[in-house]
């Protein structure tokens, strides 16, 4: 119970602070697309200031500087989303989208750059920070806690406030609601859209750093990004088009048949339940069947989706086989 509890605490920590950066971002009126990037150049800030501090730091030296670091670089990279959707009126997709890919790049070549320089044999894309981690847990008897679920619920008190008591907040609205009519009154909606968009890249990136922290998972993704370097070079890659195309082709019949096999139970019930509404219809014309048909449709629906759930499990281990396979048959054209 008390690992559930930890464990529930941690999730909604890391939800509340998506959901508040998400809210300062929409409410200026940009759409915020390139969270993502912005988690992990944030991250790779707060790893490398956990990497370089001297050991013996307190632990609350730690926490803030690491804090720091990791809001310093989530700022700075949520400026070219706000520099380039604002100022230059960029479409909003299409810059998110190469920030994600921009910042994944960047964290793996500064990291495998700077091991390098240490290490000449060590390509690796990996940070160790085991002593500087322990300073982001306390114990409460058999619970284990973070600071970053404290932050969480301090983030979510002045985040209320902000928005809703104060005049920043009401201002930051009106501009992304009513851009001209805050513009007719004097306020400068650029500037309001640059604060809404780098208070959401500070809070993004708590996000990715409380995650990383707790999970370590750090190591798995870069080391993947890396290792993909190693096995296709840079200008190393040759192009099969006839591999690619069979890979193709088999990538879309079997998101056919996924999709299928995932719906097949709703559609069936939906299907036998509309034919026996018709015939309903037909023997008793009387009868409301738009207004008795919602419910039953309801009702039978979701007894079709719990009857179904166990399926869910063979589903997901069909799709994550068929991922892999289609994988390596890519990474095979190209090699």
């Amino acid at each position: 119970m008390t690992l559930l509890l930890q464990y529930t605490l941690i999730f909604a920590a890391v939800l509340m602070l998506v959901a508040l950066g998400g809210c300062f971002s929409e409410h200026s009126g940009v759409i915020n697309l390139g969270l993502e990037g912005i988690m992990v150049i944030g991250a790779l800030g707060g790893a490398l200031v956990m990497r370089y501090l001297p050991s013996g730091t307190s632990a609350f030296v730690t926490i803030l500087l690491t804090l720091l670091g990791s809001v310093t670089l989530g700022v700075l990279f949520s400026t070219l989303l706000a520099v380039a959707c604002i100022n230059f009126k960029a479409d909003q997709t299409i810059v998110g989208t190469a920030m994600n890919m921009l910042s994944v790049a960047a964290a793996t070549v500064i990291v495998k750059a700077l091991n390098t320089a240490v290490n000449p044999d060590d390509v690796s894309a990996t940070i160790q920070y085991i002593e500087p981690r322990k300073a982001f847990s306390f114990q409460i008897g058999a619970f284990e806690g973070n600071w970053f679920m404290v932050i969480a619920v301090i983030a979510l008190i002045v985040a209320y406030v902000t928005l809703y008591k104060t005049r920043f907040g009401l201002r930051l609205m009106a501009c992304g609601e009513h851009p001209q009519a805050a513009d007719s009154v004097g306020i400068n909606v650029y500037k309001m859209r640059y604060a809404g968009t780098t208070i959401s890249g500070a809070l993004y990136q708590y996000v990715i750093m409380m995650m990383l922290i707790a999970s370590g998972m750090y190591r798995y993704l870069l080391g993947a990004l890396a290792d993909s370097f190693l096995l296709i070079p840079v200008n190393g890659a040759v192009i099969r088009s006839e591999n690619l195309l069979n890979t193709l082709i088999r990538f879309l019949t079997d998101y056919i048949v996924i999709g299928f096999r995932i719906c097949l139970p709703i559609f069936c019930a939906a299907l036998l339940l509309n034919v026996i509404l018709g015939v309903l219809s037909k023997v008793s014309p009387q009868m409301n069947m738009f207004a008795v048909g919602i419910q039953l449709k309801i009702m039978v629906g979701l007894a079709v989706l719990f009857l179904s759930s166990y399926m869910l499990s063979d589903a997901a281990g069909f799709i994550f086989n068929e991922v892999k396979k289609i994988t390596v048959s890519f990474v095979g054209g190209m090699m």
